[in-house]
């Protein structure tokens, strides 16, 4: 059965860091492309970083260019820094066969496999 399992949530003030793990289980996720989404109460998910299948690309919310990195090794990582309040939320990590890059990759859609999520809360 394939798994992908989001760790690293918590509690933090504003101003702190946070790091999200994400580790796969059942397949091999190294030629896929990877994401974070995030859910706050009340709200849609949203995009927040994606890596392209080869790696090579990089891609983020304007909400959290500059604060968040994501990355990639056996693993997808996302590096939070200078947290917000309005960065509480549920983190979910996804993995996409997909080829493709750019905007599409900005979508659910093409994310074929979704972690169980992770909460992330900022306190102000």
């Amino acid at each position: 059965q394939v798994q992908l399992v989001e760790s690293g949530g918590g509690l933090v003030q504003a101003g702190g860091s946070l790091r999200l793990s994400c580790a796969a289980s059942g397949r091999t996720f190294g030629s896929y492309a990877m994401a974070w989404f995030r859910q706050a109460p009340g709200k849609e998910r949203e995009f927040v970083a994606a890596v392209n299948w080869i790696g090579s690309s990089t891609y983020y919310a304007d909400s959290v260019k500059g604060r968040f990195t994501i990355s990639r090794d056996n693993a997808l990582y996302l590096q939070m820094n200078s947290l917000k309040p309005e960065d509480t939320a549920v983190y979910y990590c996804a993995a996409s066969s997909t080829l493709g890059s750019g905007s599409y990759l900005r979508s659910p859609r093409p994310y074929d496999y979704w972690g169980q999520g992770t909460q992330v809360t900022v306190s102000s």
